[in-house]
């Protein structure tokens, strides 16, 4: 069974930056899937904010994030992280890592982390 595990949210101003880290365990690799870090305002629907391919040849960003936000991985720790600078209020949500075998299909999901951005 995939589990993923997020942590690293947490309260920071605005133009500070948080690390965002997401443990994934359950497969023997994940080398043939995605990794996706997707995100869910009060209020609102859930939207995607980054995603990457374990061999980080290919990454896509939400254009509101493009320029700020950085999304990578750790193969030998099964690890993907989201590094967020320059963060703004807006960017306040509960942030959600996701898996699944091509970007259109993220199957499994973690239980999320909060990130409270002030003004």
């Amino acid at each position: 069974q995939v589990q993923l595990v997020e942590s690293g949210g947490g309260l920071v101003q605005a133009g500070g930056s948080l690390r965002l880290s997401c443990a994934a365990s359950g497969r023997t690799s994940f080398n043939s899937y995605f990794m996706g870090w997707f995100r869910r305002a009060p209020g609102k629907e859930r939207e995607f904010v980054a995603a990457i391919n374990w061999s980080s040849t290919n990454e896509r960003y939400a254009d509101s994030v493009k320029g700020r936000f950085t999304i990578s991985t750790d193969n030998a720790k099964n690890m993907v992280y989201l590094q967020m600078n320059s963060l703004k209020p807006e960017d306040t949500a509960v942030y959600y890592c996701a898996t699944g075998s091509t970007l259109q299909n993220f199957a499994y999901w973690g239980q999320g982390t909060q990130v409270t951005v002030s003004s």
